[in-house]
């Protein structure tokens, strides 16, 4: 971490994380005045990230919903940033966005389990996810074998179905998807 993250005291504001330096090995990610700090993705994290969000793109783009499929970007929530892995904005938004999206215009927000976000990913983020109103949220797990988590907020909570090798997403909101997680590995 940057020396400007050791002068820090106090708790952490939305503007004083935008206003640290850009950071190329660490996501930094701000929750109820706390930094939440975690390694740049290792390279299977990555192959399975790229080989989705292709898949989403084109999705998208076959569907022609309003959306656009971006990864890693700065999302505002009501405790704080948080850097999905993944999201699938509105297209309007995203294309006005500077540094932050809101999360009103996020309609899935997808984490990919790593070895130092797994808890995070499946205890603390989608009590985020959920109390910002972000309709979808999507957990990819790689080991011991792909399988994604398919989140859609009911009253304030997610219920999950499971996807795993072999079967289909089968997906119709918020567009048509289908894919067997085994693509997002070789």
């Amino acid at each position: 971490m940057s020396v400007a993250t050791a002068d820090h005291s106090g708790p952490w504001t939305l503007e004083d994380v935008l206003a640290l330096p850009e950071d190329t090995r660490h996501r930094i990610e701000l929750v109820g005045g706390a930094l939440l700090v975690s390694p740049n993705p290792g390279v299977p994290h990555q192959r399975a990230s790229s080989r989705l969000w292709a898949l989403l793109d084109a999705a998208v783009t076959a569907s022609g919903a309003p959306f656009e499929v971006l990864e890693a970007v700065n999302i505002v929530v009501p405790d704080g940033l948080l850097i999905p892995d993944l999201v699938v904005a509105d297209a309007t938004a995203a294309a006005e966005a500077g540094v932050t999206l809101s999360a009103h215009d996020i309609v899935v927000a997808i984490e990919i389990a790593s070895p130092s976000t797994r808890v995070t990913d499946k205890k603390m983020k989608p009590a985020l996810y959920a109390a910002a109103g972000i309709a979808h949220y999507w957990r990819l797990e790689l080991e011991p074998a792909p399988r994604l988590y398919l989140g859609h907020l009911e009253r304030g909570t997610y219920t999950d179905r499971l996807v795993q090798v072999g079967e289909r997403t089968a997906l119709t909101e918020p567009f048509p998807l289908d894919l067997d997680p085994a693509a997002l590995r070789r």
